[in-house]
């Protein structure tokens, strides 16, 4: 277990320790699964190049917007269980202040355990899901701050 949880936002945490708690990797699919199915759809107007995310296989798409100084995103995949990672990540991350955001570091994908079961181009994807939602929300909070 690693050490930096503190600067883990309450929300991401709660899903990393549901994730840990599944010890059969078929568990913690089933719960990717239902996280997909629980993610509010994405409007087809916001799947444009520009929240592509680059690098995975799958289709995804991120968006993400400000409102009232914190960010929240939307996001969609083709394949259901990456479109749990993206719902992971939103329900993690929504609602957060932007640099609260961008103070978040990737070792809680490992402590989810699903490094291990995610095949590497899958496991690659998520961190690329990972890494646009922190780009968008510093761009955000640039724009907001100009």
């Amino acid at each position: 277990m690693s050490n930096n949880n503190a600067s883990r936002p309450p929300a991401l945490e709660k899903l990393v320790k549901k994730l840990q708690r599944q010890s059969d990797p078929k568990r913690r699919y089933e719960l990717l699964i239902w996280l997909a199915q629980k993610l509010e759809p994405m409007p087809e107007a916001s799947k444009v190049p520009d929240n592509k995310v680059q690098g995975c296989v799958s289709q995804v798409f991120v968006s993400a917007k400000l409102e009232d100084g914190k960010v929240y995103y939307t996001g969609d995949s083709d394949s259901q269980l990456v479109k749990g990672l993206v719902a992971l990540l939103v329900q993690g991350l929504n609602g957060l202040p932007s640099d609260e955001i961008l103070n978040v570091t990737p070792d809680f994908i490992q402590d989810t355990g699903l490094n291990v079961s995610l095949t590497p181009s899958r496991a690659n994807g998520f961190y690329n899901i990972f890494q646009m939602m922190k780009q968008k929300a510093a761009l955000l909070n640039e724009a907001a701050t100009a």
